[in-house]
């Protein structure tokens, strides 16, 4: 009996103990529900804008790339203008630097030709002059073998003498003095030295054995000449 009632009790204990357990339960079971909810709301939630996060980043990325491509090829057709540009304007400098350098030869051929003509040929217009002079020597020679007129031949002497002078003045040839003059070293050239005859020639030429003469301003031959001292 006491064996009874004791069972009795125990079963009276699990059967208040059973439900506030279930109520514990399913209690827990509502307050997770919410939260697992939202936790799966949220990661359905952040999946959705990754997705299409990243096929609008694909779609940028490809326009991305075709706007690259688009410049790269534009940039490459200007490259090759200019190359052709720079490749035509190196082809005409290359012909303008030859044609320079042909006309640079023919001129300095042409200058060295004229050059060596002139060196050459340098005294053909003095030499041209001084043939009319030649031809009236020879003719004072002929007539003075058929006359004894001492006159008749001083008179052809004087002509060639001043036809001789008219022409190394057409050449700017001048003779320079130098008799009774002091002694200049630098046009005269003293051949003797004899005493002065008289204190106011001392230090001056007193004879003059070849004229001094220049050519516009240079000299072209010294004077020599007896100095008294």
């Amino acid at each position: 009996m006491m064996e009874k009632n004791t069972l009795s009790e125990e079963t009276k204990n699990e059967m208040q103990a059973s439900p506030q357990s279930e109520l514990s339960t399913d209690k827990t079971i509502d307050e997770q529900k919410p939260n697992d909810i939202l936790e799966n709301d949220n990661t359905l939630n952040d999946n959705a804008p990754n997705t299409g996060k990243k096929h609008v980043s694909s779609n940028q990325n490809q326009t991305n790339a075709d706007n690259t491509n688009t410049p790269d090829a534009s940039s490459e057709e200007n490259l090759k203008e200019k190359i052709q540009e720079m490749e035509q304007r190196l082809s005409e400098l290359n012909e303008k630097h030859i044609r320079l350098l042909a006309e640079f030869d023919n001129f300095r051929k042409r200058t060295r030709k004229e050059k060596e003509e002139l060196l050459k040929y340098a005294g053909e217009n003095v030499w041209k002059s001084i043939l009319p002079i030649i031809d009236d020597f020879e003719r004072a020679i002929k007539e003075n073998n058929n006359t004894n007129d001492i006159e008749t031949i001083k008179k052809g002497f004087e002509l060639i003498y001043n036809k001789i002078k008219h022409i190394i003045q057409q050449n700017n040839i001048t003779p320079i003095d130098s008799l009774h003059k002091d002694f200049n070293p630098d046009i005269m050239e003293a051949m003797a030295k004899v005493p002065a005859p008289s204190e106011e020639l001392k230090g001056k030429v007193i004879e003059e054995m070849e004229k001094a003469y220049q050519m516009n301003d240079k000299i072209i031959r010294f004077a020599k000449v007896i100095v008294a001292e």
